[in-house]
């Protein structure tokens, strides 16, 4: 089904876009004025014309075949990428080049209200300021396209050693794999995506987690990919856990049964893939003659589905065990968790993507998620109860990541020195 409300959006933006156009051109005349060859002058005009109009069309097509049925695909993810990143590099070079008209317009006041008859009312458009416009407008250019066709498969390895007064002796150095987000129905190069699989492969942890959307819609979209992801094995199991996007809430079913028999099917998957999904539940595991509790909850989270239930969940655990939660969504933690009556050791989350965009340098890490999330990437602790926020392992809307990279984890638990 068509969702003309989508469609007036996409048209809006189109339009502002062409606008956007319209004031870029009569900057490239400004910068190809004294260009000697009018021919290479027309070219580079008339063909970034040719090829922004292009992108809009493209974009207003993809999306009009857009159907609230099925989601999005990676079709309609491509579109959406390559406008945005248009449309981005637009907006940067028309905020320079009206820096500089405004500055003429000043200018210009100046003069009439100085009398000085000598100077222009409205000076002439400078190209110099063309040419930065450009310089400016080419950074985010190149980068979105290199987020595009590399960055949302450059896998980044974080390790993380967290200690702990309580861990039992056996579980000292005992390490977990966790990949979140893997959002399979956006995958465009599965060769690419392996990479992924086989760095968390060669990690050997003992024990393998995933925290939630193993899909953006439908249970289908891991099909393709489930020899590859049931590859990943670790000595005392592999766990899951679902994730806001594994309900199917986001496209539109013929009935509720077609929505309910989805969920089951995606259940039966994370079997086929040999992971054991904890659905408000938990699970001992045992090493060395000692135990920890890991504990899994279906999505719960501010803003998003909340069907988890933390207490069902901690049913049966003994309250003085080492505890390991997995939930999807980071808010869980910040709402229920880090200041429960119960106390849980280390949650692990996902859910973010760290929006897929921002920046992480030494000492500093942004992104504009974090006005919406209190943890959105790494580490956090509330009076030694941790929380690990995993930054995605796959890509959603926007077909790739820019400084926020895919993300394999591998954290080791350690038992504090007495």
């Amino acid at each position: 089904m068509h969702n003309s409300g989508f469609f007036r959006v996409f048209l809006i933006i189109s339009a502002i876009s062409l606008l956007l156009d319209w004031y870029i051109f009569s900057g490239l005349k400004t910068l190809s004025a004294d260009w000697q060859s009018h021919l290479w002058r027309n070219v580079m005009l008339f063909g970034y014309l040719f090829i922004s109009v292009g992108v809009i069309a493209l974009f207003l097509i993809g999306f009009g075949s857009f159907s609230t049925a099925s989601g999005m695909r990676p079709f309609h993810e491509w579109v959406l990428s390559l406008f945005l990143t248009f449309f981005i590099t637009k907006l940067f070079f028309v905020i320079i080049l009206s820096l500089g008209d405004l500055g003429r317009f000043f200018v210009g006041l100046f003069n009439l209200a100085s009398g000085n008859r000598s100077q222009p009312a409205f000076p002439g458009r400078r190209k110099f300021i063309s040419e930065i416009a450009v310089l400016v407008a080419a950074v985010p250019f190149t980068s979105m396209f290199y987020a595009m066709f590399k960055g949302k498969y450059d896998y980044k390895l974080h390790r993380k050693t967290i200690y702990f007064d309580d861990l039992p002796d056996a579980f000292d150095g005992f390490t977990i794999t966790q990949l979140s987000d893997i959002h399979s129905g956006s995958f465009d190069n599965t060769e690419a995506m392996q990479r992924g699989i086989d760095m968390a492969k060669a990690q050997k942890s003992d024990l393998f987690v995933f925290t939630g959307d193993l899909v953006n819609n439908v249970a289908s979209e891991i099909e393709p990919y489930m020899d590859r992801f049931s590859e990943i094995k670790a000595p005392y199991g592999q766990f899951s856990i679902l994730g806001n996007h594994d309900y199917g809430d986001y496209i539109q079913w013929n009935s509720e049964q077609e929505k309910a028999a989805n969920l089951e099917k995606l259940k039966q998957y994370h079997a086929t893939l040999g992971y054991r999904l904890l659905l408000d539940e938990n699970v001992t595991i045992e090493k060395g003659g000692q135990k920890i509790s890991l504990i899994g909850i279906q999505n719960w989270g501010r803003g998003f589905i909340q069907v988890g239930d933390l207490n069902k969940a901690l049913q049966g655990v003994p309250k003085d065990a080492f505890k390991v939660l997995l939930s999807h969504d980071p808010t869980h933690w910040e709402e229920q968790v880090r200041y429960n009556a119960t106390t849980i050791h280390l949650t692990l989350s996902g859910h973010t993507h760290g929006a897929q965009f921002g920046i992480e340098i030494p000492g500093f890490k942004w992104s504009p998620v974090k006005y919406r999330y209190l943890d959105w990437a790494g580490l956090a602790n509330e009076k030694n109860r941790y929380l690990y926020v995993n930054r995605g392992f796959g890509f959603l809307a926007f077909s790739g990541r820019l400084g926020i990279w895919p993300e394999v984890t591998v954290i080791e638990l350690r038992k504090k020195a007495a």
